[in-house]
């Protein structure tokens, strides 16, 4: 005798036979339903974790993760703090900078900036804009040269290029025998950033530290200085480490910033997961109905097994591992097709783009124009343990079902 009887039965009865054909359509759509709903699954979530990424690079690719400034108006120990700040391990980066802001003007256009004063050479340890210069290089900015750097869109709205002078007023008065005028200075752009965030690309001008200082007259002190971490979401943790190194200063770090932000992307997510978890429910579902199905079209089979001994337990498992079967075999085939659509979603996405001659993602309208992908094993194993259970739980009913068939009853008209 076959043994495990349960296993050889049921899979026997997973095969087509000639008078089944309908139940074997019934059971091709079930397991299509439940790869259709984990590919749409990994894919997603894929997807959506490639926009969180690139959203919190692009985001906190300029805003620092901590930073440090005086109780008081300026930070003038900053050459000592910034040293004493790197000695943490976990810090990759500190630099100084003034910020600020004003007005700039070329010609008859105008535009509210936020300038920020910073040091050309130690910028890049605590932000990506040196590597998204569009015109120029952070270095043009020299230190009495009056130089500035201008986001793309604050360029285009002066209708300013590179070598043009600009005006930069700013709101701190200065007496003269003409009376209190504002106090402006001359500058020439020498540089154009795009960092892919309007906040920054529409009205940030980055200027050098030194000539930044003398604007704003901050003399020998900075406004603060900015820090980078290696591990951005051990910014509590970090901060309160250094907060013990240091004393006597104000630290804030992103999360006071930008964390509602990351938790709605975040809350996202999991709306998304949970919705499209009802389509691998549905394919569940399809499932029931197949095995209901089974089972009435078995009911003979079932009472002459019982009649031969099988207990109903027996019966029970006959039909889970059909069940199960579908289920895997459903599961399996989303987990090829979904890892298979995650990983070339940036090949796939602009080829129906050219194919069908539109854009998706419009860069004047959306921050990220590309569809990004970063899919991660844990959503994948997640998603695999969701559909597993749920086609498992699908089998109960119908099978325990078939272990209540009654042989007398199912025999009596055969």
């Amino acid at each position: 005798m076959y043994k495990p009887l349960e296993l050889f039965v049921g899979l026997r009865y997973t095969r087509s036979k000639r008078r089944n054909h309908f139940i074997s359509f019934i059971s091709l759509f079930s397991i299509l339903g439940i790869a259709l709903g984990v590919i749409v699954l990994i894919t997603v979530l894929s997807v959506m974790n490639g926009f969180q990424k690139e959203l919190r690079e692009r985001v906190l690719g300029m805003a620092s993760h901590i930073t440090v400034t005086s109780l008081e108006r300026t930070l003038s120990d900053w050459p000592a703090l910034v040293k004493n700040i790197k000695k943490h391990p976990e810090v990759v980066g500190a630099a100084p900078y003034i910020s600020g802001e004003g007005l700039l003007t070329h010609g008859r256009f105008t535009n509210g900036v936020g300038v920020r004063g910073v040091l050309p050479d130690r910028e890049g340890e605590v932000s990506f804009v040196g590597e998204h210069m569009k015109l120029g290089k952070l270095s043009d900015l020299k230190a009495g040269g009056f130089g500035i750097i201008l986001g793309r869109y604050l360029a285009r709205n002066l209708v300013a290029d590179v070598g043009d002078k600009v005006t930069l007023l700013i709101p701190q008065a200065q007496v003269t025998p003409a009376g209190v005028l504002p106090r402006l200075k001359r500058f020439t752009v020498v540089g154009i950033f795009e960092v892919g965030q309007n906040e920054y690309d529409s009205s940030l001008a980055l200027i050098h530290l030194d000539d930044a200082a003398k604007l704003f007259r901050m003399r020998d002190g900075v406004t603060g200085v900015r820090v980078k971490i290696k591990d951005m979401f051990e910014v509590s943790r970090v901060q309160q480490e250094i907060t013990r190194d240091i004393h006597g200063y104000l630290l804030n770090n992103w999360t006071q910033y930008y964390a509602n932000f990351f938790k709605a992307v975040q809350m996202e997510k999991r709306i998304m997961f949970v919705i499209l978890t009802l389509i691998v429910a549905i394919g569940a579902f399809n499932i029931v109905v197949t095995m209901v199905m089974v089972v009435t079209d078995k009911e003979s089979d079932i009472a002459i097994m019982r009649t031969l001994g099988a207990s109903p337990l027996s019966i029970m498992g006959i039909f889970m591992v059909q069940g199960t079967v579908i289920g895997v075999a459903g599961t399996i085939l989303g987990l090829v097709g979904g890892i298979s659509l995650a990983t070339n979603i940036t090949t796939i996405v602009p080829a129906i783009e050219e194919f069908i001659g539109t854009k998706f993602l419009s860069a004047d309208v959306y921050l990220i124009a590309e569809v990004p992908s970063d899919m991660q094993m844990q959503d994948v194993t997640f998603v695999t343990i969701i559909s597993f259970v749920l086609t498992l739980l699908a089998t109960l009913y119908p099978s325990w079902r078939a272990s209540r068939v009654q042989p007398a009853e199912a025999l009596r008209y055969e």
